[in-house]
């Protein structure tokens, strides 16, 4: 039995993984790039640089465009062009961005053109290495689209990396939120096209509602580079895009309904076993109130329970008997993973003495009947409410409206509301107006629409671990990129804390001990409510701090330019996480970018020198 494992290992050895494979075929195309690279210096050039030396004119290199088109017109395979494309790329970046592709950023862009995914690790500078399959699969006519989890990523990405595209002649758009039909049209007729994952989507359902061919603006789906490909395409798979329309229902049902929740009580030890689930022949007992019962028999403790019209709830399986509490049965219990909650049998009897109290059923009439199903939905969607959805968490309140937060990116989504009922829940609960209830027009999950593109490949540097489902799901494969530079950076393990008090003293601890070295300090939040709680404990510690969360965010520019400074404590949502670049000492293109237009070039430079010193004094300190 332990035969075909061995032969494994040793063809592993012999031969090396599918990856060191793959790798070694790259190693090719790369050594062939750095070929055409030596010979675009040596071909036609011009004697015009500054330096005196001999350079390839930007014109001629201008031109490789239409050469390569030209190409490709006449039966070239993209294939066959990779390695000049790639050469032609990494000079114009040369020349625009003073940034030479490293042989590994190569590697990477190879991936991605053969429609797989590109594990390289932060910092590793993934947003460049989508400039060389971008370019490359654009020159046959079809636009590429570059995801990216959020607006500000993508036009930043856009706005870095333009001016390689542009050189070569390529337009480059950046589709958003807010923008007309009409606009979104224009930018998806580029040759490179930025956006988030949700506009890529519903401007698909866009298209689809449609009623004539010339009103759609996307147009062929041929090839998606995908940033944070993980958190997209995993993590956000089966998060259904939904486009609703208004329905004709009153809203005054869902303010009458909030009403009555607040005598509602939640099932306690959810998930417990409880009275005849609890397999146990003999158990301890202990009151609501603590005090002790002693060991009895099941039947007893289950008889006690009924008596006092409480549940028996199993506290301890590990204990000899097992510990049992008597607890009220609660009216309602809720499922925290699919968010969702229902009444018990006691909640159900309760409600329905409400329902009757306020009039909204007869005496003989019960919540089920199928004249009261409306109010079973309006019910069940007030519970979920209540119980499941947390301000400063889920959403915000902003001038009078519910705005849902991103539980993946931490923003805030404008314009988007929840479906079945629930937005009018939230909007009764937390009493602003409460607007129509919308039915779902058109629908699609990331996972469906990801799917449809011609060839898709993804970045990020988390992939390998979720590398079966990407094969699973996308029939796509994961390339590990090995590191530029060896990796020196020391990833610690978790600290667990017995209480959340104990947890929130050892981070301020840790803030204090990291700004007296003067270190630049990023605490990343989960969600607004424990960032602003972190921001009060450091407002009384007198500790001087910046935080970016979903109502901050019109700060966020400037927040990230100066995170990187000495000793500067940022507090962040994960709205601040994926792909977001914080620079040793603070961002110098930055901070040049906001000074006065009066400025002279001894003040830039002076700048640049002072720069220079902080980023020098954050790496040495650690």
């Amino acid at each position: 039995m332990m035969r075909e494992p061995c032969l494994a290992n040793f063809l592993t050895k012999l031969f090396g993984s599918r990856n060191q494979r793959l790798l070694r075929g790259y190693q090719r195309a790369v050594a062939a790039a750095n070929v055409c690279e030596s010979e675009l210096e040596s071909s036609s050039y011009s004697l015009s640089g500054s330096d005196g030396q001999a350079h390839l004119s930007d014109a001629t290199l201008r031109n490789k465009t239409a050469e390569f088109k030209q190409r490709l017109a006449d039966g070239a395979e993209l294939d066959n062009l990779l390695p000049e494309v790639f050469a032609v790329v990494r000079e114009a970046s040369r020349r625009t961005l003073k940034l030479r592709h490293f042989d590994e950023q190569l590697l990477g862009g190879i991936a991605l053109h053969q429609g797989k995914i590109a594990e390289m690790r932060t910092g590793e500078g993934k947003t460049l290495v989508a400039t060389m399959p971008a370019y490359l699969n654009a020159l046959t006519g079809n636009s590429v689209h570059i995801v990216t989890v959020n607006e500000y990523l993508a036009q930043r990405d856009a706005d870095w990396m333009r001016p390689i595209y542009e050189f070569l002649g390529m337009q480059v758009g950046v589709i958003k939120s807010g923008q007309t039909q009409a606009e979104k049209r224009e930018i998806y007729a580029a040759d490179i096209v930025y956006g988030t994952n949700n506009e890529f989507g519903f401007d698909y359902l866009r298209d689809n509602l449609a009623l004539h061919p010339e009103d759609q603006a996307q147009g062929r789906l041929s090839f998606a580079i995908v940033d944070e490909v993980d958190s997209i395409l995993i993590d956000e798979a089966r998060t259904p895009l939904i486009i609703s329309g208004p329905s004709e229902e009153s809203t005054e049902l869902y303010v009458r309904i909030n009403k009555l929740l607040p005598g509602l009580k939640q099932r306690q030890l959810e998930g417990a076993p409880r009275n005849s689930d609890i397999t146990a022949s003999t158990v301890d007992v202990t009151d609501q109130g603590g005090e002790k019962l002693g060991q009895m028999p099941i039947q007893k403790a289950l008889d006690l329970a009924f008596a006092a019209d409480h549940d028996l709830v199993e506290v301890d399986p590990g204990t000899k008997p097992r510990a049992c509490v008597l607890k009220p049965p609660g009216d309602f219990s809720v499922d925290e993973k699919s968010k969702q909650a229902f009444l018990t049998e006691e909640g159900h009897q309760k409600v329905e003495q409400l329902l009757i109290r306020e009039g909204m059923i007869g005496a003989d009439e019960s919540l089920y009947d199928a004249g009261n199903i409306r109010l079973m939905h309006h019910l069940t969607a007030a519970l979920r409410a209540r119980a499941l959805f947390k301000k400063d968490v889920d959403y915000i309140v902003k001038d009078g409206e519910i705005v849902i937060v991103d539980e993946f990116t931490g923003r805030t989504m404008p314009g988007r509301r929840w479906s079945d009922g629930l937005h009018q829940a939230i909007e009764a609960k937390e009493g602003v107006v409460v607007k129509e209830e919308n039915q779902t027009v058109a629908s699609i999950t990331f996972q469906n629409y990801f799917r449809m593109y011609e060839k898709l490949a993804g970045m990020t540097g988390t992939a390998d671990t979720e590398a079966f489902e990407f094969q699973q799901i996308y029939g796509l494969e994961v390339v590990v990129v090995p590191t530029h530079m060896r990796m020196i950076r020391d990833d610690q393990a978790d600290l667990v804390y017995l209480t959340e008090k104990d947890k929130f003293a050892a981070i301020i601890e840790d803030i204090e001990d990291c700004q007296k070295r003067q270190q630049p300090i990023l605490v990343g939040t989960t969600s607004i409510e424990t960032s602003e709680y972190l921001s009060g404990l450091l407002k009384k510690q007198g500790i001087t701090h910046q935080v970016l969360n979903a109502k901050h965010h019109q700060s966020e520019a400037g927040i990230i330019v100066e995170a990187g400074r000495p000793g500067t404590v940022t507090i962040a949502t994960n709205m601040a996480g994926r792909g977001t670049d914080i620079v040793l000492g603070g961002n110098l293109d930055g901070e040049l970018s906001i000074l006065p237009e009066s400025t002279t070039e001894h003040e830039i430079e002076q700048h640049r020198a002072d720069w220079a010193k902080r980023h020098e004094k954050v790496i040495e300190v650690g």
